[in-house]
């Protein structure tokens, strides 16, 4: 019986990482057709990628690039371009407007959590808080972390929308980058 529970858990614990993104051994996972360097800080490595052009826009509107480049380290739910063409039409021309820059700012730092929370450290939080983890963002929200499956992990914000992580524990100099499908929008 011991040896049966001992080879489960090491199974899950060979799946687990490769399920949700990016493996440990992966030190330079592609992401938006680029390596992501673990050298390099998270604004240099959103930079390369080609499925962020979008995000890269936004924080350099709100001038939030010298606060990305900074020691950290944070974790960053980072959504792609599709997942910034899911909202509705005009809405990123309307924050990406100088007069938005506050509105803008708000959206981009609900993304940003102080800290580093790689998919391991964020599964711990959630079994340790019953199935799920609130996390507090830089711009004063909270995001709730849950299991979604045995293999993923899914953020819902404060108006109830979710995203998935696609690919988790991109890490960088400064912190971790997890992909999400979905802008993560608050109250």
């Amino acid at each position: 019986m011991k040896r049966t529970l001992f080879a489960l858990s090491l199974a899950a614990a060979m799946v687990m990482p490769f399920a949700i993104g990016a493996s440990a051994k992966d030190e330079n996972p592609m992401v938006g057709g680029a390596a992501m360097y673990r050298s390099k800080n998270i604004v240099e490595n959103a930079m390369n990628s080609a499925d962020h052009t979008t995000l890269v826009a936004a924080v350099k509107a709100a001038g939030l690039v010298q606060t990305l480049q900074g020691k950290g380290p944070f974790t960053v739910f980072a959504p792609t371009n599709a997942a910034f063409e899911k909202l509705p039409t005009g809405t990123v021309e309307t924050l990406l407007r100088p007069e938005n820059k506050s509105m803008l700012t708000n959206v981009l730092t609900y993304h940003v959590v102080a800290g580093k929370y790689d998919a391991k450290k964020l599964m711990q939080l959630i079994r340790k808080g019953g199935g799920q983890a609130t996390l507090k963002t830089a711009s004063g929200g909270t995001l709730t972390a849950r299991m979604s499956g045995a293999k993923g992990i899914s953020v819902t914000d404060e108006k109830g929308g979710s995203a998935m992580v696609t690919t988790a524990n991109v890490y960088q100099s400064n912190g971790v980058i997890h992909v999400v499908d979905t802008v993560l929008m608050p109250r």
